[in-house]
């Protein structure tokens, strides 16, 4: 394995580790607010005990992701230098931000987990709040210096060097908005199907049944709302890559060929040599209306960019493909489950109902995991797009295949301690909520 595919590989294993803790860290906390909320305005004893689990839950994948963090920082600095040495000055303010807001997060989080009883009610809630939000701004932040990856702006490169800079202009780059609210969106809705599909599971278990029936309810409910919005926000993104990376759209729907009345391609097997797509369903003029708002615009291809600056086509369109499908189908559950609210709330105990969600579980990461494909490899050869190639920017120190071996057996490792938390904190769920999980604390002490 040469260095830059080692280091590329080091990155992408990192950053898809990084990435599902990042979306829970980013979106449980809410989860944990609004079971506390429930609990304080009915007194009912399962919200509390569902509180509790949560926020354990919270802890752990809040310190998990806090390491992995950590040594993705590290890894800019010791993998891509000459990347760290132009970007850090430019795009450095976003990540203090996020810094700050970590720090938030971990204070918060702290008077959260240890306030019980020690605070007032409301101002305890208030704590669990303020994870949530604090959690959320850190994932924007961190999404924002990306889109400045992608959409590189707050300064002037001459001759080969970086002036009159602009940290503020380089946060709000043009990619910021569309990038944040697509993942913000994926996250709720990748979170809220893998904790709902948790409970449905254990649920058809036949584990607690009350306590499991509102845990579900309360994360379908976040999950369902962001996966209906999520084709919204990916319209937004499309057409926002449509013009500022028209090479990224281009191989995400293995366009070769600038035309008009583009085509939409669902599935196929790209071939790079021949530039055609094999066995792909195409709707005419569907690209051209999805990037421009026109049926018969005209969608720039890849003829129209040097090869050695073609993004690597076959994964980015296998990538955008699944994240779309998958994304669909989550949409289609999610239509299924308010329908069921509205018309068939007997639905919702059903054994067909529940399976379908607890199949559901992993379809919001796995199209996290392809949408950051596609945001990754669809850049490249670029890592500050049209500014600096990846191949340039990498360590000139040998031997990288090594750490990428190393890594990937921490990240292994803390992949099984988190699944024996996780494993361990799902069987501590409290027994008392069977019997007492419909009486409020006031009943139980008058009683």
């Amino acid at each position: 394995m040469d260095d830059l595919l080692a280091a590329r590989s080091q990155m992408a294993l990192s950053l898809g580790f990084h990435i599902i803790f990042a979306c829970i860290g980013m979106v449980m906390p809410f989860f944990m607010a609004t079971s506390h909320y429930k609990y304080l305005k009915t007194g009912e004893i399962v919200y509390k005990d569902l509180t509790k689990a949560w926020s354990r839950g919270v802890a752990i994948f809040f310190v998990t992701g806090a390491v992995s963090g950590t040594m993705l920082s590290f890894e800019l600095g010791l993998l891509w230098p000459k990347f760290m040495l132009h970007a850090g000055p430019i795009f450095g303010m976003p990540f203090s931000l996020e810094g700050t807001a970590f720090f938030i997060e971990a204070i918060a989080l702290g008077f959260y987990l240890y306030g019980w009883g020690k605070f007032k009610p409301w101002f305890h809630w208030a704590t669990g709040v303020v994870v949530g939000i604090s959690g959320l701004a850190s994932g924007i932040l961190v999404v924002a210096a990306n889109g400045w990856m992608n959409s590189p702006t707050g300064f002037d490169f001459v001759n080969g060097e970086y002036l009159n800079i602009d940290p503020v202009k380089a946060l709000f780059n043009e990619a910021w908005f569309s990038q944040a609210l697509h993942m913000t969106l994926a996250a709720f809705a990748a979170t809220g199907f893998a904790v709902a599909g948790i409970h449905a599971y254990l649920l058809l278990k036949g584990k607690n049944d009350v306590f499991h029936r509102k845990a579900f309810l309360i994360a379908i409910s976040f999950g369902a709302v962001a996966a209906i919005l999520q084709p919204l926000s990916g319209d937004i993104s499309a057409k926002d890559i449509a013009v500022r990376q028209p090479a990224k759209l281009a191989a995400m729907e293995a366009h070769f060929e600038t035309s008009k009345v583009a085509p939409l391609i669902i599935g196929g097997i790209p071939d790079e040599e021949n530039e055609t797509v094999n066995y792909a369903i195409k709707i005419p003029g569907a690209l051209s209306f999805f990037a421009h708002g026109d049926f018969e615009a005209e969608v720039i291809g890849l003829d129209q960019f040097p090869k050695e600056n073609h993004p690597p086509v076959m994964v980015t369109h296998f990538a955008f493909q699944i994240m779309v499908g998958l994304g669909m189908i989550m949409m289609g559950l999610s239509l299924l489950f308010f329908f069921s609210i509205w018309k068939r709330k007997s639905w919702q105990g059903s054994r067909w109902f529940l399976w379908l969600f607890a199949l559901a579980t992993p379809l919001g990461f796995i199209a996290v995991e392809a949408g950051w494909t596609v945001t990754e490899v669809g850049r490249q050869p670029w890592i500050i797009y049209e500014i600096l190639k990846t191949k340039d920017a990498l360590s000139p120190i040998p031997g990288i295949a090594y750490t990428f071996y190393l890594f990937t057996a921490i990240y292994l490792s803390l992949s099984l301690v988190v699944g024996f938390l996780l494993v361990r904190q799902i069987r501590s769920v409290p027994k008392a909520s069977e019997n007492i999980s419909g009486i409020s604390e006031s009943q139980s002490t008058n009683s």
